[in-house]
């Protein structure tokens, strides 16, 4: 009787295996069988879309004239968790003699950036933007580190 028993819960644990297993490979043939989603990239940058949300890389904008609207106040960088952001500015008086805060460089560290987006919602002149530009390989370290803002650009004057 003993061995009967045994013998039916080995029978019935046979089946609920092999029901399991039979279940597992009809999902594995309808996935198998469904359209490919993969993408071929680099093959396919021209159809590419990359969502607007997307947060590839930190920019200053300039317009035709070389301007932008960076007036150095150090929010971004006060914001930034990682130090990825660095601002060299310097006092300079104009010729009514009132000093004011000149942005000498931007340096932004790519490698080291958590794109949090804290610097471009921080910032109260809209100087900063994040774009969604993402191929940024290279083979040192160094080149991450770009500086935003251009040679001889200059702070867009207030009308």
């Amino acid at each position: 009787m003993a061995m009967s028993n045994s013998f039916t819960r080995y029978i019935s644990s046979f089946w609920k295996g092999l029901w399991s297993l039979l279940k597992g490979m009809r999902r594995t043939i309808i996935i198998f069988f469904r359209k490919k989603t993969t993408e071929c990239y680099p093959e396919n940058r021209a159809t590419l879309v990359i969502s607007d949300r997307f947060r590839g890389e930190l920019v200053m904008p300039h317009d035709e004239n070389n301007q932008h609207k960076c007036v150095a106040c150090g929010i971004c960088e006060m914001n930034c968790p990682n130090d990825s952001i660095h601002i060299e500015s310097e006092m300079v008086e104009d010729e009514n003699g009132k000093k004011t805060k000149v942005l000498r460089r931007y340096n932004y560290d790519l490698g080291s950036c958590l794109f949090c987006q804290l610097c471009v919602r921080g910032c109260p002149h809209g100087a900063i933007e994040f774009r969604n530009t993402f191929e940024h390989a290279v083979f040192t370290r160094e080149k991450l580190v770009k500086q935003l803002n251009r040679e001889g650009s200059t702070v867009v004057k207030k009308r």
